[in-house]
């Protein structure tokens, strides 16, 4: 495979590449725009060329258009018109190495976490409690790793709200922050999270980081995809605190790199807007934060929304390349945004950002790219090279064939149930029980003896008396029958 220290999104006015150098791509970078104005393309786009270079990939596919990918593009029309366009661009249509996700395990291989490495504060704010929910929360997390207790699925965490509810004096110091009407609470919402059918995401074999970084056998970067078609729609808390959590166990396991030639990986976040919208400040913060300091791991993060606007301005002061597709603006509010996003790039002065904003046509837009230097280059109107993969998902028949072509076949289909706070709990409640009743047993079995003893003490007693009281009526009697008879018969003498 060719070393490739540039990826190119597409071509300027004059025909000449766009792009930017492949050892600033962990600089992360946001490609927006209205709907139907091509961003799925260029996503696709973009995934290609970081595989080439054999960095790792892993993306959201919330259309299902991404699995894509895993086929072999047949251009014709317009497309292969720009194809043609580009004659540096090198178009061979070929399949990429994918690997399909799925959270159910019904389009790709399960994917799971556990429980114990979401932590309290991404699973709390999954779950949108309230300020005391989280502290109780927090409690029974803190007494799960003090017992030993491991929390990898809801059952887990259910079976111990329950003990701790039974048996607060467990929680020591902290029997305060967890009241019954808290426990009630977090159960309440576990339920409503398995009824949205999240309880999937939880168990065992969990996700290893280090199986979405290892290359293809001809050295591109396999392309991880997560079927979020369904999700997004009918549990996007779920779909944006599992990413969250993605980027959080990066951050912590993967080494310090500095400056790299490529990164390692590059993640692609669809709906870019859940993962900030209702999000609780200490988390927020948290995020930002990762997202400053991930770069540093050798992690490139690309955001997918509709504008700009829809990620808080920390984050966006850290994005280094910009691809900005087609916007529309018809109110007061629009307009002033649509000024907002024609001020994020560096002018140019051959064009009027702001004008260009609304006349982009389908599969163009805005590239503000880095120079080698890292500083901002002058915005660009860029025309953006169609993928060599297929545009448009896989039908149902080629997503199950290409599921057992993956190297991870296998690995994560079944599930695995091992001993863990669920089965610790039910043991221990088991053998309390069991102790209580051989207490119990133990006390009944004296007291009945002892009554035993007393009533045949006393039967014997009453049986001794009445014996002694019928001998002594007896000899009574024979001694008045002798008297009697010898004075009698002294008498008839």
């Amino acid at each position: 495979m060719a070393e490739i220290d540039q990826f190119f999104m597409g071509a300027g006015p004059d025909g000449e590449p766009v792009g930017q150098p492949l050892k600033l791509a962990n600089r992360h970078g946001l490609i927006a725009g209205a709907t139907g104005t091509g961003k799925t393309v260029t996503l696709q786009r973009l995934i290609e060329t970081f595989s080439d270079a054999g960095v790792a990939v892993f993306a959201a596919d919330v259309k299902g258009d991404l699995c894509g990918l895993g086929a072999a593009g047949a251009p014709q029309g317009k497309v292969a018109e720009r194809i043609a366009s580009m004659p540096w661009l090198g178009h061979q249509p070929k399949p990429y190495p994918v690997t399909l996700w799925d959270i159910h395990g019904q389009s790709g291989h399960p994917l799971r976490t556990t429980l114990s490495e979401m932590g309290p504060l991404l699973l709390g704010s999954l779950l949108e409690l309230t300020d005391s929910q989280q502290a109780a929360l927090y409690a029974a997390f803190k007494v799960a790793d003090r017992d030993g207790l491991l929390l990898l699925d809801l059952k887990d965490l259910k079976a111990l709200l329950a003990h701790l509810k039974n048996q607060p004096e467990v929680l020591g110091e902290d029997s305060a922050l967890f009241t019954t009407t808290s426990a009630q609470a977090l159960l309440r919402r576990l339920s409503s999270l398995e009824q949205q059918g999240a309880d999937a995401l939880f168990g065992e074999p969990a996700l290893q980081l280090e199986d979405i970084l290892h290359p293809d056998r001809d050295g591109r970067g396999r392309i991880h995809l997560l079927d979020a078609s369904r999700l997004v729609h009918e549990a996007p808390k779920v779909y944006a605190t599992f990413l969250l959590w993605l980027l959080a166990e990066l951050f912590e396991q993967l080494p310090e790199r500095g400056d790299a030639d490529k990164p390692v990986l590059a993640l692609f976040f669809d709906e870019a807007h859940l993962l900030f919208a209702d999000t609780p400040k200490a988390l927020q913060e948290r995020l930002e934060q990762v997202v400053r300091l991930i770069r540093s791991k050798g992690v490139g993060v690309y955001f997918v929304t509709q504008s700009p606007g829809d990620l808080p301005d920390d984050v966006l002061a850290q994005l280094g390349l910009r691809i900005q597709h087609g916007l529309r603006a018809f109110t007061t509010k629009e307009q002033k945004a649509l000024r907002a996003v024609a001020d994020g790039f560096r002018p140019n002065p051959a064009i009027d950002t702001l004008a260009v904003l609304t006349e982009l046509g389908i599969g163009e837009a805005l590239v503000g790219t880095l120079e080698i230097k890292g500083t901002p280059a002058m915005v660009k109107r860029v025309a953006i090279a169609p993928p060599q993969s297929r545009i448009g998902p896989l039908s149902d028949a080629e997503r199950q064939a290409l599921i057992p072509q993956s190297p991870l076949s296998g690995r994560y289909d079944k599930p695995l149930d091992r001993e863990s706070a669920y089965e610790m709990l039910t043991a221990r409640a088991a053998q309390a029980s069991t102790a209580e009743a051989q207490e119990a047993a133990g006390k009944t079995s004296p007291s009945l003896g002892s009554k035993a003893g007393d009533l045949l003490g006393s039967l014997a007693g009453q049986v001794m008396k009445t014996a002694v009281r019928q001998a002594a009526n007896q000899l009574g009697r024979q001694l008045v029958r002798g008297l009697l008879g010898s004075l009698l018969g002294g008498k008839g003498r």
